[in-house]
Parts: C-alpha cells; sequence; structure tokens
C-alpha cells in the first residue's frame, strides 16, 4: 500500500508546483467605457514598439502576434482573457510563443445590436467610416504599449487596460475641385434596423463653377474604402488620405486639353466589410438598390451630371472589379461600359484556385493520394506563396467569429452566401478543415454572383445590352490567383460577338498591373461616352 500512496503524493506534488498557464486579462475602466460592451478584444504581441502593435496586427502580413476572443456584455472593471485556448494567428496558440521580450497592446472591437427586417438580431461592428478597421476605428478601445517578457514555460497573467479611446475620423475638406458627401439611406436603414449611411467623393472637371449650365458625364471608380479623391488626384489643400497621389493625373485634370468629366468614388461600407460589392444581398442588405436609386440619383441632382446611360461609365481594380463588371453585367443599360482590372473571382470554378463546385476542401489541392499539397492564397510575381488558404481562413477566425473578420474570405461570403440559422453568413468553407458547404457553393451560383455563370446563363438576352461595353485587364501572375477566373469568362465570351476586349500584362505582372497610366484611361474612357449619342 506504502507506493500508490507515495506515487499519488508525487502527482500532487508536481500538480501543486505547476506554473499556472500563460493569458492576458484584459479590462477597461468607467472613464474610458461606461456601459458593458458585447464584441472582441484582441492582444497583440510585436518585436517593434513603433507603429503601435495593434497597427502591425489584424492583416496576411502582419508583423505582430494577434490573439482573440468574443466577450458578451463585459463590464467595466471585468477582466477578459486570453489563455492558452484562444486561436492566434500566425502562432496557434500562446503556449507556441517563443520566450522573449515583446511590445504588447490590447484593443477590443466594439459591436452593435442590429435588429434586422428579416428577423434576425445580430451584433457586429458598426463601421465608423473608417472602412471597418478594427484597430483604428474610432470608439474601440486600446491600452498603452508595455514591454513585456513572456515566457509560456513560467505562465502567471499578464494584466493590460484598455483607456484610450480611438478618436473620429477627420474627413478631409472640401475644395474647389473635390467635394464629399454622405448620406442615409432609407433602404439600408429599414433592412439593418439602424442608421446605415452612404457616401461619395467626387471630383469636378476644370471650369465647372466658371460654366453654371454645362452638364457632365460621370465616371464611377470602384474600390476599397477611401475618403481620397478618384484616381489619387490631390490638390494638396483637401488631403489625400491613405492612398497613392497621382501627380500626372492631377497635372492633366488641371490643364485645358484634358476630357470634362466628373470622376466619383463610393463609400458603402457594411457591418461585414469595408465594402458591399455593390449588389444585394442576403446578409448585407439592398445595397445595389441603395446605390442606384438613392445615392446615384442624389449625385445627379446635386451635380451637373449627365443623366442617361450613355454618360455613365465604371472602373475598378480588385474588389472594385468585380464591383464594376457586376454593376455593368446586371444593369445593362445603365451603364455605358466598364474597364475593369484584376477583378476578384468572376468565375466560382477559380475561386482563387479552389473550385467551389467540384473541390471537396478549400485547402488542400484535389488528386493526390498522400503528400496533398496546401492551397496557395498569395504568391509574389515570381510564384513564391506567401500566404496559404489555410492560414488565411486561421486568421479570419481570429479577427472575428460568425462571419465578422471583416476580411476577404467571409466578405464575400456575406457578399454571395445565404445567412446562417443564427443570422450570420453561412460559410462556404469550415475555416479549420476547409470542408466546403456544396450548398453554399450552389446559391452563390444559383444567386447570379458567379458573373461568369450568370453571363452565360442570360447571354440572349445580355449580347445586344452589353456589346462593346466590356473590357478587362489582368496580371498573369496575379498575387491572387484572380488571372485564372478571367481566362475561363474570356474563353465564354470569345464564342460571342460581345466584342469583349482581354488584355494580359506579360511576363510577370502581378495584382494592380494596369497597361496605361490613370490619365490614359479616363481619356479612353471619355472617348467612349463621347461617341454615344
Amino acid at each position: 500500500m506504502k507506493r500508490p500512496i507515495c506515487c499519488l503524493i508525487a502527482i500532487l506534488a508536481a500538480c501543486w508546483c505547476a506554473p499556472a498557464a500563460p493569458k492576458f486579462e484584459v479590462s477597461f475602466p468607467a472613464s474610458a467605457h461606461s456601459e458593458p460592451i458585447t464584441g472582441r478584444v484582441f492582444v497583440v504581441l510585436a518585436n517593434r514598439e513603433t507603429p503601435e502593435p495593434r497597427l502591425q496586427a489584424g492583416g496576411w502580413r502582419s508583423a505582430g502576434l494577434i490573439f482573440g476572443e468574443d466577450v458578451d456584455q463585459l463590464r467595466p472593471g471585468q477582466p477578459a482573457v486570453i489563455g492558452e485556448s484562444t486561436l492566434g494567428y500566425p502562432a496557434n496558440s500562446l503556449k507556441d510563443v517563443a520566450a522573449g521580450d515583446y511590445y504588447v497592446q490590447a484593443v477590443i472591437n466594439v459591436y452593435t445590436r442590429f435588429n434586422r427586417a428579416d428577423g434576425h438580431a445580430i451584433w457586429a461592428h458598426m463601421d465608423q467610416w473608417e472602412g471597418q478597421q478594427f484597430n483604428r476605428s474610432p470608439g474601440n478601445l486600446y491600452s498603452q504599449t508595455e514591454r513585456v517578457h513572456f515566457d509560456p514555460s513560467q505562465g502567471g497573467a499578464v494584466r493590460l487596460e484598455l483607456t484610450k479611446v480611438v478618436p473620429p475620423v477627420e474627413a478631409p475638406r472640401d475644395t474647389q475641385w473635390v467635394k464629399r458627401v454622405k448620406i442615409q439611406s432609407k433602404l439600408l436603414s429599414q433592412f439593418w434596423g439602424h442608421a446605415m449611411y452612404l457616401g461619395a467623393t467626387v471630383l469636378l472637371p476644370k471650369g465647372y463653377d466658371e460654366h453654371p449650365t454645362e452638364r457632365y458625364p460621370v465616371i464611377y471608380s470602384q474600390g476599397h474604402f477611401s475618403l481620397m479623391a478618384p484616381f489619387g488626384f490631390s490638390d494638396r489643400q483637401a488631403g489625400a488620405g491613405r492612398g497613392r497621389v497621382d501627380a500626372d493625373l492631377t497635372q492633366q485634370w488641371m490643364s485645358d486639353s484634358f476630357p470634362r468629366v466628373i470622376a466619383v468614388t463610393f463609400q458603402h461600407p457594411t457591418p461585414y466589410f469595408d465594402d458591399s460589392y455593390a449588389v444585394n444581398s442576403a446578409n448585407n442588405g439592398p445595397y445595389g438598390d441603395a446605390l442606384l436609386q438613392e445615392l446615384i440619383p442624389y449625385l445627379e441632382e446635386h451635380f451637373r451630371m449627365i443623366r442617361e446611360p450613355r454618360a455613365r461609365t465604371l472602373t475598378g481594380g480588385s474588389t472594385g472589379g468585380w464591383e464594376s463588371l457586376a454593376l455593368q453585367v446586371l444593369h445593362p443599360d445603365f451603364f455605358n461600359g466598364t474597364w475593369t482590372f484584376f477583378p476578384d473571382p468572376v468565375d466560382f470554378r477559380r475561386y482563387q484556385m479552389v473550385n467551389i463546385y467540384e473541390d471537396d476542401n478549400a485547402f488542400q489541392a484535389p488528386g493526390f493520394e498522400y503528400a496533398i499539397p496546401e492551397r496557395p492564397m498569395m504568391r509574389t510575381a515570381e510564384g513564391q506563396v506567401t500566404v496559404t488558404m489555410r492560414g488565411m481562413s486561421q486568421l479570419e477566425e481570429v479577427l472575428g467569429s460568425k462571419g465578422r473578420s471583416c476580411q476577404q474570405f467571409e466578405a464575400w461570403e456575406a457578399v454571395y452566401g445565404p445567412v446562417g440559422p443564427d443570422g450570420y453568413p453561412r460559410p462556404l468553407w469550415d475555416k479549420r478543415t476547409g470542408k466546403i458547404d456544396r450548398q453554399v457553393a450552389d446559391y452563390m451560383r444559383d444567386h447570379g454572383y458567379d458573373l461568369s455563370a450568370y453571363v452565360k446563363k442570360n447571354w440572349d438576352s445580355l449580347a445586344p445590352r452589353l456589346k462593346g461595353k466590356l473590357h478587362l485587364y489582368c496580371g498573369d501572375m496575379d498575387n491572387y490567383y484572380l488571372d485564372l477566373a478571367v481566362y475561363l469568362l474570356e474563353d465564354f465570351l470569345k464564342t460571342t460577338n460581345a466584342g469583349a476586349t482581354f488584355e494580359y500584362g506579360r511576363p510577370m505582372k502581378g495584382h494592380g498591373w494596369h497597361p496605361d497610366s490613370n490619365a490614359a484611361l479616363v481619356k479612353m474612357m471619355a472617348a467612349q461616352m463621347q461617341s454615344v449619342r
């Protein structure tokens, strides 16, 4: 009997001496936020002090380690715990973090309750006109940066207090050239059960004020949320905001010989992404209707735009590329053509590299029995894989549960996919395993979001209405493999008399490739509008 007792004593002694699991305890004082918060708490560990750790994390090119947990009605002074079971990126868990000195910061993404018209009540982040950037969204709380020695083997708690509040966005001021508008959308507010807003940045042509009776054609330039003027225009006084300034376009736009057109970019963030993709959807609501029935009529009433289809053209790249093509295809009589650059997948047989209708798994390439290769999500123009589908899916799981990461895959699911039983977007694939939900894939196609499939299905009606209106451009080594879907759309349109044009950057031209300058692009679009009377 003595031996079992000795073993039991040894086990108890070992348990007694073992250090507590490592964790972070995050709280906020009533002085920072007096009410309970429902949202998501993050802890970021970084090797550099600047920029702040919270600004180093949150993307696939993250320079920091990020861990996130949901909180439900977290009260002032009550700690939220980031522990060993908390999923992280790129490290899976705190126990996988190498021991060392880190700059550490916590942030909380504050959610709003939406009582939607479809009967669902959900919690998600209400954009504060920053474009769904949780680490810089006004009203979100964050802590001071602290220098911490973190050793998973030692355990213990690190306490962080969220004492700072992100201030409101200061939009650049209007100038002679650039005007900004923001309106409440009746359609979207009804759907979301909450005041929802649309905006636009309007770039006026030279002589606009001097010719008060003149009306102008319009270029709608699509893209991610930005308060910057279209095409990188900057007259310095208005401020460029985040984004590149196009000095050549700016100089030509102000010259006497440049086409007299108005250019517009939209602001239409949703609770799921910085952009609605300009279409109606089950999860986001009637953004397509809101843009065409509310925002564009508002712009045409308040600025001297020609209110005719011949005088409306579209352009955009990446997210904006998909939008520009979708708006033209879904509303063929409203617009006079699109110049679409490196669009998000326009054929879901190449959803990046995944065939969502036939593949069983988004993470692994089919057709391999043993050494099954991981599917890439991003590459360099030379072909070096930088992020996998599995890795990106893990990051999205860290940034938000229930499709609330405001990242790419879940943005697509919110736009293209059905509403799940809990009111949140039903995922196309499991973010932990990669298993594809075939019902979701079929829904995306059957509801017209696979633009290539939609065009094929409706070609008899679309043919005369799209002739000469489609112009697509993409690099042959697009960093996100977006060229693959463009090739499939081209294969079909080659069999028709659409007069569609396709141009590919070669060799090794990546995401963002453009065959001409912005100034040249504007001249091409202006010429087409001028030719149609």
